[in-house]
């Protein structure tokens, strides 16, 4: 078993106190130990929003790492959690509940780890996957500011040849993870022009991680630039991408797994407010706010809206389990992927909706003094807002309104 212990952990200079895990296992799903590195997540989450002591979740991801959370998807027998997609997703929404930039930085720790899961067998495939199992985190670097269309897989970063291996050149932004993680995987275009990745140590010379990042939500995802000067790459460091087949069902539905979780929070935190009010306008409908009829069914509905977000975003994590069990040396097959992407841009056009009239609506619950920044309510609405302009719903509701009445497939690209 894995069970923590406490120990002193140096940041910036300063000793705090965390918990350190100990054993032979990675946390699962069902684990006992799950449920106190959450709540230790969600005690330094609440401890960062003080006054003063804002700043990165430093200490969160040391805790992934030693409880190897990181390793979820993988096999029991592998030294993982042994976590279905479905499940991954449960721990996911909890994770954002607890530190809704947590739960984002490892999403691309976890688009990778199914792709490694997912590849050939073979010599390269079982190192990252030991990787992974050690607790290590991957991070990403996708993301260009060009002229190029988003999500068609063009890239102005390069590789180029280097002897026997390669030199990468480019800069990526919106790198959310990466300034957390150990290895980073980096999209680009070989000579040909073909779309190729590759993965290289975070500490490699030449990679430059940048934390400016300066959105109104997600403050702390270290989603900044990331700059590679003439990084050198090793020939098992590259992989040759299938875009022309595979669609991204997996990355976008992880976004609105977070949502999800902050529905929770923004529900916990209604019914806190009603609690913390002192008093009341004197033509409410009861004297106390706990006991005001409107006040309370403004919080049953942010519970139901919270209810169905997670009930949606599991569904559609169904069939994404679906179709990762039928996949075949990396491959999906393409019925199965076409539904795992319809499901997750289905989800998308009603959470993100329905997620935003939800932070909005808290404030109803509280009155004036909820609207006062030190109680830092409105991160809920910045969060959400931030998470949902990943990719616009009008495209993804227009796509699906195709298929269903012109029989036209969703588009097979980054952002489906």
């Amino acid at each position: 078993m894995t069970n923590p212990v406490r120990l002193a952990v140096v940041e910036g200079g300063e000793a705090v106190e965390a918990a350190a895990w100990e054993g032979d296992e990675a946390v699962s799903p069902d684990s006992p130990e799950l449920e106190l590195l959450l709540a230790d997540i969600a005690r330094d989450a609440e401890a960062r929003r003080q006054p003063g002591q804002e700043g990165h979740p430093w200490r969160a991801l040391t805790l992934i790492r030693q409880a190897r959370l990181g390793a979820l998807r993988l096999p029991r027998k592998s030294g993982g959690g042994g976590a279905s997609l479905r499940e991954l997703f449960g721990v996911v929404i909890r994770l954002a509940e607890a530190d809704p930039d947590v739960a984002h930085i490892l999403r691309a720790h976890y688009l990778l780890t199914d792709e490694f899961l997912r590849a050939p067998a073979g010599a390269v495939r079982d190192e990252r996957l030991r990787r992974v199992a050690a607790g290590e985190i991957f991070g990403n670097a996708y993301t260009e500011l060009s002229t190029k269309a988003v999500g068609d897989y063009r890239f102005e970063t390069r590789l180029s040849p280097d002897g026997d291996g390669y030199r990468l050149n480019g800069t990526k932004y919106f790198s959310t993870g990466t300034l957390y993680a150990d290895w980073v995987f980096v999209t680009a275009s070989l000579e040909d022009g073909s779309p190729a990745g590759a993965i290289v140590p975070t500490s490699r010379p030449g990679v430059r991680i940048v934390d400016d990042w300066d959105g109104i939500g997600q403050k702390y995802t270290g989603s900044g630039t990331t700059h590679f000067d003439d990084v050198r790459v090793e020939p098992d460091e590259v992989a040759q991408r299938d875009t022309a087949t595979q669609f991204n069902a997996l990355a976008q539905l992880y976004l609105h797994g977070v949502i999800a979780g902050i529905l929770r929070s923004v529900t916990s935190d209604a019914a806190a407010l009603l609690h913390g009010r002192a008093r009341t306008f004197s033509h409410a409908a009861a004297a106390r706010p706990p006991e005001d009829p409107q006040l309370l069914q403004v919080v049953g509905e942010l519970s139901s809206s919270a209810f169905a977000a997670e009930a949606i975003v599991l569904a559609a994590a169904d069939a994404q389990d679906r179709a990762f069990a039928a996949a075949v040396d990396g491959a999906v097959d393409p019925a199965l992927g076409h539904e795992a992407s319809l499901r997750a841009a289905q989800a998308k056009v009603v959470v993100d909706a329905l997620a935003l009239e939800a932070a909005s609506r808290l404030f109803e619950v509280g009155g004036s003094s909820a609207a006062r920044q030190s109680a830092q309510l409105d991160r809920h609405w910045r969060n959400i807002r931030t998470l949902a302009s990943h990719n616009p719903a009008l495209y993804k509701a227009r796509a699906i309104g195709d298929y269903e009445a012109n029989g036209r497939e969703l588009p097979r690209n980054a952002y489906f």
